[in-house]
């Protein structure tokens, strides 16, 4: 057997194990985010329906990998995937849903947004690590983003008037829980003062992105 043999076994393997991990992960989290979202008190169940706390799997498992940045976008998009049919398939087993709602538009939407989150979290992941300093700190900027862009959009929903006084409450209170996950996860990730003071400057302008992105999205109505 040549050293290209081994090369291209040596490969497979690792991208074998990168999709096993990226399944189990993806069951895990959609089975635990519909039961933690049915048993968990407001606000704290908010945080189970979180599309940012989602992308921050996808980021985590880029980031525990260790792969290359491609990889690391494979294993985002197949655990947020997998992620959303686990989602619905709980659904139908532990509260009688329709098995229909597995193919709906709704699961396609949510599918078409895992495969775009899953790629730009989990390469974020990856870049995490990158040894050249400006993409390192985008990649490390990018959880406190997704998080700051979430409670912007839900400060901005607790305005509604239709939504009643618990609403507003259960989303202030939310929004509040996420900017303080997000400064403590870039104080967490980041190993200097200087970086820290890039990442937060660098999630701030990100944010405002992703605020605009979940409101053209329609998660801001």
């Amino acid at each position: 057997m040549t050293k290209i043999d081994h090369e291209v076994r040596r490969r497979h393997r690792g991208l074998t194990a990168v999709a096993l991990t990226a399944v189990a992960c993806g069951i895990l989290l959609g089975v635990v985010d519909l039961l933690l979202q049915r048993s968990l008190p407001y606000p704290w169940a908010n945080l189970a329906n979180s599309s940012a706390i989602w992308a921050l799997g996808a980021f985590g498992i880029g980031w525990w990998l260790r792969a290359d940045w491609w990889r690391s976008a494979l294993a985002g998009i197949v655990l947020l995937v997998v992620a959303v049919e686990a989602y619905y398939l709980a659904a139908v087993v532990l509260m009688n849903d329709d098995a229909q709602i597995l193919t709906s538009l709704t699961a396609m939407i949510w599918l078409l947004l895992g495969v775009l989150a899953g790629a730009l979290f989990g390469a974020a992941g990856a870049l995490s690590r990158d040894a050249r300093p400006w993409l390192r700190v985008v990649a490390v900027a990018m959880p406190g983003a997704v998080l700051l862009a979430e409670a912007a959009m839900l400060f901005n929903l607790s305005d509604n008037p239709g939504g009643g006084r618990q609403y507003r409450t259960d989303s202030l209170q939310t929004a509040a829980i996420e900017a303080t996950l997000a400064v403590t996860l870039l104080l967490l990730i980041t190993p200097t003062h200087r970086v820290r003071l890039q990442a937060l400057a660098t999630a701030t302008a990100l944010a405002a992105i992703g605020f605009a992105g979940f409101t053209i999205a329609g998660f801001g109505n």
